[in-house]
């Protein structure tokens, strides 16, 4: 038990063991990774203008961006620009609400109703962010007395969302089908069962075993929740995602989406069954307590959806390229975690090691996203490939990565 200092008169003194900031002040790692030069994050990028395809500005030079998850090259597509200009002259820069209040617009409307489209459901709501849209429906839509069944690896949003559920959560190893069906079969019979996975694992690219969970789930009437940040316009015919792409996209009952990767934009969707919708409309807090996102985000993501569903050549290049660097990867002795998405991550062991890769690539001009643990369960260099790539892109940084891991006497 703690005892407070406290005067004669009473009060509290403060002392450097209770100030609430001693966490922030001993918390050192940035600096020292700042300090050894190896500091990797919150990079300064700057306008595109003149940047050929793949290319981004730092500074006064053009960097070749392995890193984005702008996986349809569409952020500075001229139809997308235009459009949320459009947007802004017709609506302004905002909506200075909350969707449930004065925060609707007829362009918010028609998104919904064509994102519920694109993923076989009866309707669809927008949230202000990706991370947002996981959090408030899994909190929203679970109480005591459901149990939350979650692959091991899901992104940080949906854990988020399951630790704030008063559901029980329970977490089998990733895409194991044998330990996700003994968790099942522990359930007891008065718990309803809420599934939760990812289609793409975002980081390391690979995909759910989504045939596996739905025969499963069926005989315990369990409801499925699948998370598509990565997978819409990468994966599936018509760019519906990895449900779509293993043929049960109609038989998940909950589909969440992100804006900010293919779509060009910011924010997030939950699309299923229309009471399902109207609920979350009602109870889930983040969205009924939130500004609605700006007309300018809504138009473009509006104009991205129709260039993926006019252009599928986009996601065909795009998986043509991001196999071709695995294979490559591979040949010259990298390890390259299997997969068939737009992600391709190597395998470096050592956290240093991958810090002093990743910025000698940058020092080289290719930018690629450090990823250390725990935020995977292995320190991965995280490739991005996107539909802007090419052949010529992907021979540059097998050249560049052979000679600088070379250099700095990186294991393979």
């Amino acid at each position: 038990m703690r005892v407070s200092t406290s005067d004669t008169t009473g009060k509290r003194k403060g002392t450097a063991s209770n100030d609430i900031f001693e966490k922030c002040r001993n918390f050192t790692r940035p600096s020292d990774l700042q300090s050894a030069g190896l500091y990797m994050y919150f990079e300064v990028f700057g306008d595109r203008e003149g940047c050929g395809a793949g290319e981004v500005r730092m500074g006064q030079r053009k960097v070749l961006m392995f890193g984005s998850n702008d996986y349809l090259d569409l952020i500075t597509h001229p139809k997308v620009k235009e459009a949320a200009v459009q947007a802004i002259k017709k609506y302004g820069s905002g909506c200075s609400g909350s969707r449930l209040l004065n925060g609707t617009l007829d362009l918010h409307v028609k998104l919904e109703a064509e994102l519920a489209a694109l993923v076989h459901k009866e309707a669809a709501i927008t949230f202000g962010t990706g991370f947002q849209a996981n959090y408030a429906t899994l909190s929203a839509l679970t109480e005591k007395g459901d149990v939350m069944i979650c692959d091991h690896n899901l992104h940080a949003s949906l854990v988020e969302g399951a630790l704030r559920s008063p559901a029980r959560t329970v977490r089998f190893r990733h895409n194991d089908m044998e330990h996700f069906e003994r968790c099942l079969e522990n359930c007891p019979p008065d718990e309803k069962i809420f599934i939760v996975s990812e289609g793409v694992f975002s980081m390391e690219g690979d995909i759910a075993d989504l045939r596996g969970i739905m025969k499963l789930a069926k005989p315990y009437g369990a409801r499925t929740y699948v998370d598509e940040a990565h997978g819409i316009g990468v994966l599936g015919p018509t760019g519906a995602g990895a449900a779509e792409h293993l043929g049960v996209l109609d038989e998940v009952d909950i589909v969440m989406g992100t804006f900010s990767k293919s779509l060009a934009s910011v924010g997030g969707f939950i699309a299923g069954e229309r009471a399902v919708v109207d609920y979350l409309k009602h109870t889930a807090r983040p969205f009924v307590f939130s500004a609605s996102l700006p007309p300018a985000s809504v138009a473009a993501v509006a104009a991205s959806l129709q260039i993926m569903k006019k252009e599928p050549e986009r996601r065909l290049h795009l998986l043509r390229i991001a196999q071709l660097l695995r294979e490559e990867l591979r040949s010259r002795g990298f390890k390259v975690l299997p997969g068939e998405t737009a992600i391709v991550p190597v395998v470096i062991q050592q956290e240093l090691d991958l810090c002093r890769l990743c910025k000698r690539l940058l020092e080289e001009g290719i930018y690629i996203n450090p990823v250390l643990r725990p935020a995977a369960a292995q320190n991965l260099l995280r490739i991005s490939c996107t539909a802007a790539h090419t052949e010529k892109h992907v021979d540059r940084l097998i050249t560049t990565l052979v000679k600088v891991a070379a250099e700095l006497d990186i294991e393979r």
